[in-house]
């Protein structure tokens, strides 16, 4: 093996495990060294009781022009009416907004003398606000290009970039000096001056890929390969830069926190970084080096569903375990034409925030100028705060009391999806969680690096949607669940590449599936179906309850050929494969019923396993199709073979999830039945009418008082064999049903 292979190598599974200790090039031994011993001696002496003390945030994101032209003090009044008590302010970066000491470090032109940072951050203070600095190293002014060329990210054609909406900017390489040595200084000058509690950094990781010297001269050092030219994540030298990013990413990281912690003990530096199975930096590191994170979902765009809020809270919570998470939600409109000045609906603003709260996240609001064009958003998010702020014991939730949890995989994202990743990675998960909220059911998330049992100890039933790169370490983990009785959903080619994306001759979980692949995927199918095996053997199989009578329902669009082994159940779907649609004379099935599979089951008393070869969750997204859904709610049920936690009954379309507090319990209901659901914004939010609620009580435990938090009062309550039944009359946009134990 080669120098270069062995390093690389070592990347790989230092990267695969976790343990990631980054010496990439462009950083000193010393340095490197020297923000290790800062870690591990802050480790013992910070006081890191503000992390969890937050529970709203507000963020006021400075313009150059702000300074003389916004009023301060509205500003500070508005936060105590909220009663933030946190606050993210523009301190440094592109732009400063204080009397920065440190040589190209461009000032805001129109603050003169002042210091709008201080100033608003001594107004905070006497709020008894916690208070994190914002900077943006992404882009820099001309004096910086002509003093340090080398600083400036390059394209692939050699070409400096130009900033593509401020064309007098420069963008920056977030790999080399710039970030590792100045922004540095920034982060120490900020923190030793004004003793912040820590440093948000937004567009840190850079915009793009670099060609610049920097990266070409410290990725040949690391891997002896030349920069990638390809996004093919099977091109060695992607792969190997791939993880090569990430290390010297997290060795930014670790050098920034280093700095602020020597400046400040209690400080840190906190990413504006994360997400789920299409995020680029991997998000077990990010919950281990982390002390809270805020997720970065401002509004939604496009087709998102209300939902995505909840869903992005979930994958934090996945590594993060119950760390702090803030939400952050924009005022304005987030479609890509970028209109920041703009304000939403207040009905908007209501689903949203309710979506995160509801999923457990603590509200941050975040307004772009402090010079105010449309204040309409004003009191819809000091109602939201205020409400928050009666009820907040309520609120600083200690578990989820869910027993579904949805799984998801960067690595399936990065060396299997690839530049597809969003069609072939998360439409699947996509279309599994909506399935899910249809069927009312608390779930929560898990990251593929965390299978082991204790971070599965939780949970009853585990869903691989389209999980297709996995090592032969974790498909043991996910056979060991299964053994302690854990059930498990998988679809399509969940298994069926190793952790790098490299095809296996058959699935790595095939002995669970009770499957063998046979050959495939095929597809795109046109009109294909699928026969209902209902009453052959009577009565029909649990997975096909309501329906018996469809006799046959629309197959999905890419198919695997399996062959089922010996003890799998009769497959309660058959394939009818496909056959002309046009012309019309010609539309009949040439082969009416086959007994190929297209739902493997498994029964093994606890456990039980689910294997659909075709594209379920994804076809489910893409049409929305009726009995896919159905489908998908019955075999989460037959799946997980127990009681919920909590069972919802009623109309409309509602987010349920369940938590247990210190002294309480609390059952959120967001109701999500709006014609704008699928495709936003909010015009008004529509009541729903009466549900009807069932709970299941922590063992050991007894209900105080029930009560509603958002419409008031308490209902009439009926007990029983540890469960609590109760009605709730309406719901606008969030209910909560709160049980004092």
């Amino acid at each position: 093996m080669k120098e270069h292979d062995t390093a690389l190598h070592l990347s790989r599974r230092q990267f695969l495990a976790g343990t990631v200790v980054t010496t990439a090039a462009g950083l000193s031994r010393p340095a490197a060294d020297a923000a290790q011993e800062a870690e591990r001696d802050g480790a013992d002496s910070v006081d890191a009781s503000w992390f969890d003390k937050p529970m709203r945030w507000a963020q006021l994101t400075l313009v150059e022009n702000d300074p003389g032209r916004y009023d301060p003090q509205f500003w500070l009044d508005y936060f105590k009416r909220l009663h933030a008590d946190a606050a993210c302010l523009s301190a440094g970066g592109c732009v400063a907004y204080y009397p920065t000491r440190i040589p190209l470090h461009h000032r805001s032109a129109w603050m003169g003398e002042g210091d709008p940072f201080g100033q608003l951050l001594a107004g905070c203070r006497q709020l008894g606000m916690v208070v994190i600095a914002r900077t943006d190293p992404h882009a820099v002014h001309q004096d910086v290009y002509d003093a340090h060329p080398d600083w400036i990210a390059v394209d692939a054609e050699g070409r400096k970039r130009q900033h593509w909406a401020s064309p007098d900017m420069w963008v920056t390489c977030a790999l080399g000096p710039y970030t590792f040595e100045r922004m540095t200084e920034v982060h120490e000058e900020i923190v030793s001056r004004y003793r912040v509690d820590g440093i948000f950094s937004n567009r840190w990781s850079g915009s793009g890929m670099c060609y610049c010297e920097h990266c070409q001269r410290n990725f040949k050092a690391e891997t002896d390969l030349d920069l990638p030219r390809t996004a093919d994540p099977q091109d060695p030298a992607r792969r190997a830069y791939i993880v090569w990013r990430q290390e010297r990413l997290f060795e930014l990281w670790r050098v920034w926190d280093a700095a602020i912690r020597r400046q400040n003990p209690g400080a840190r530096f906190i990413a504006n970084a994360g997400g789920g199975a299409l995020s680029s930096l991997d998000m077990k590191t990010l919950g281990e080096l982390a002390p809270t994170l805020f997720a970065d979902r401002q509004a939604r765009q496009g087709l998102a569903a209300p939902w995505a809020n909840g869903k992005a809270a979930k994958e934090y919570r996945a590594t993060l375990g119950q760390k702090a998470t803030a939400g952050i939600f924009s005022v304005g409109v987030e479609e890509p034409y970028r209109w920041k000045d703009s304000v939403q609906s207040e009905a908007e603003i209501r689903i949203w925030v309710a979506e995160g709260t509801a999923n457990g996240t603590r509200p941050w609001f975040t307004k772009f100028g402090g010079t105010l064009y449309d204040r309409r958003w004003l009191d819809p998010v000091a109602d939201i705060y205020q409400w928050h702020h009666r009820h907040e014991r309520y609120l600083r939730n200690e578990a989820s009391l869910a027993r579904v949890a949805l799984v998801y995989s960067q690595q399936t994202g990065t060396f299997y999806g690839g530049e597809r990743a969003r069609e072939k990675v998360e439409d699947h998960i996509l279309g599994f969680y909506h399935a899910l909220v249809e069927a009312r059911v608390p779930f929560e998330m898990v990251h593929d690096r965390l299978l082991d049992a204790a971070h599965l100890e939780p949970y009853k039933l585990l869903i691989l949607p389209n999980i297709a790169a996995l090592s032969d370490a974790q498909c043991q983990q996910l056979r060991a669940f299964a053994a302690r009785g854990g059930s498990v959903i998988a679809t399509f080619e969940t298994s069926l590449y190793d952790e790098w994306g490299v095809r296996r001759p058959d699935f790595g979980l095939g002995d669970l599936f009770g499957a063998r692949w046979k050959k495939g995927p095929e597809g795109p199918q046109q009109n294909s179906y699928l026969n209902v095996e209902a009453g052959r053997p009577a009565p029909a199989h649990p997975v096909l309850a309501r329906l018996e009578h469809a006799g046959r329902i629309i197959n999905g669009v890419w198919w695997i050929d399996v062959t089922r082994l010996d003890d799998t159940l009769d497959p309660p779907l058959t394939l009818v494969p496909s056959y002309p649609d046009l012309p019309m004379e010609k539309v009949f099935p040439r082969v009416p019923h086959t007994d190929v599979p297209a739902l493997v089951l498994r029964d093994r008393g606890a456990a039980r396993v689910a294997y659909f070869p075709w594209d379920v969750d994804r076809t489910f997204w893409e049409v929305m199709c009726v009995d896919h859904g159905r489908l998908l709610r019955n075999v989460v049920d037959w799946a997980t073979n127990e009681e919920p936690p909590v069972t919802v009954s009623g109309s409309g379309l509602l987010d349920v999830t369940i938590w247990r507090q210190r002294d309480s319990l609390t059952v959120h209901l967001v109701n999500l039945t709006n014609p704008m659901t699928m495709k936003g914004p909010y015009r008004e939010l529509i009541p729903l009418g009466s549900q009807r609620v069932r709970v299941r009580l922590p063992e050991g435990t007894r209900a105080k008082r029930v009560h509603l938090l958002v419409g008031g009062g308490a209902p009439d309550v009926e007990a029983s064999d540890g469960f609590l039944e109760l009605d709730v009359p309406s719901i606008l946009d969030h209910e909560v049903v709160a049980i004092d134990l």
